[in-house]
């Protein structure tokens, strides 16, 4: 049924950004009915307001459908970070707390070392039984410095290698920034600012260019002006407002075989090695793109784990194809690259 739905999706967005919003948009579909159909003179008033309510009531109860579920997401995304962020005081908490250990049990060996270092030297004063100093004690030896469990542990610290990154992937393979939220997949781009509630299509003044996005109501300074990280596709990015609450902006990437780290540059950027592409999505892909995701995402999962690449493999299997096709030549030399 969505196959269905994005039939006229083209269409409908030329139309839709001609006629600047959605009353006028209204207004032309049914002035086209009028004119063009028997629509109106076809069937009675009440049968033609019923058919009517009867679509309208429809879609009303997908979109409230869609956004149960862009809810639900939510809800799991902000738990998903709290915990995230809670995980990281625990884990600061720990450190410093490790840290202020280490700073006691230092100062204390210290505080030890000055004391047996005191108690020596009062030895060596020591007074002969005649009244005279006893010269032949020997002085005390330098003392050491003592190494304690703080020190060995920032030896270690500094030599370890950096910790893995375990944050979870980007939801949505996207992020946020101060003014709008944002999601992706290798084909586009899904921007969505929050407006004042009542907003209409015709207040907002935005600009898509191949290279620059700007946002804003009419008469107003931008909320956000500047170049994309990435080529778009101009002529086939629209924008459009939902529930008089929402801007959503639709931008088609003009290289659609790699993944956006953030939307403008000079934004929060994520981590692009841990997007998870929706597989569901490669069936609507043709065979040779198709086939190139699935060699990026191989390729991808094998670097995180320190694994030679789909290239790598198939020059591996190559050379021992070769050595066995050629038992009487002599490999143990050879260097391969």
């Amino acid at each position: 049924m969505a196959g269905n739905d994005e039939r006229f999706d083209g269409m409908f967005l030329q139309i839709a950004q001609a006629a600047q919003g959605i009353e006028p948009l209204l207004d032309s579909m049914f002035s086209f009915l009028r004119r063009k159909t028997d629509f109106f003179t076809g069937a009675p008033p009440e049968q033609i307001e019923e058919m009517l309510l009867k679509v309208v009531r429809k879609q009303q109860a997908l979109n409230e459908q869609t956004q149960a579920a862009k809810k639900k997401e939510a809800e799991k995304d902000e738990k998903k970070r709290r915990e995230r962020i809670q995980r990281e005081k625990d884990r600061e908490a720990e450190e410093m707390k490790k840290e202020q250990e280490a700073m006691l049990k230092k100062k204390s060996a210290a505080s030890g070392a000055a004391t047996a270092g005191v108690a020596q030297e009062e030895e060596v004063l020591e007074l002969s039984s005649d009244g005279t100093f006893d010269t032949g004690a020997k002085p005390p030896a330098p003392a050491q410095k003592a190494t304690t469990k703080g020190d060995v542990d920032g030896a270690v610290a500094t030599g370890e290698e950096e910790e893995e990154d375990t944050t979870p992937p980007p939801p949505g393979n996207g992020g946020s920034t101060e003014h709008f939220t944002w999601t992706q997949s290798l084909q586009e781009l899904h921007v969505t600012f929050t407006l004042p509630i009542g907003t209409k299509a015709k207040m907002l003044d935005v600009k898509i260019s191949n290279t620059k996005l700007k946002v804003g109501m009419k008469g107003e300074s931008p909320i956000v002006e500047g170049d994309l990280h990435k080529r778009v596709i101009c002529d086939d990015s629209f924008w459009t407002v939902e529930d008089g609450r929402y801007l959503v902006i639709n931008l088609q990437k003009d290289n659609k075989m790699e993944w956006w780290k953030c939307v403008m540059v000079g934004d929060p950027e994520i981590n692009t090695q841990k997007v998870q592409p929706e597989n569901s999505k490669l069936d609507d892909l043709d065979a040779e793109t198709r086939s190139t995701v699935e060699k990026m995402m191989f390729d991808q999962r094998q670097k995180q784990m320190g694994l030679p690449s789909s290239d790598e493999l198939q020059k591996q299997e190559m050379l021992k194809k070769f050595m066995n096709a050629h038992p009487e030549m002599d490999f143990s030399k050879a260097k391969f690259s």
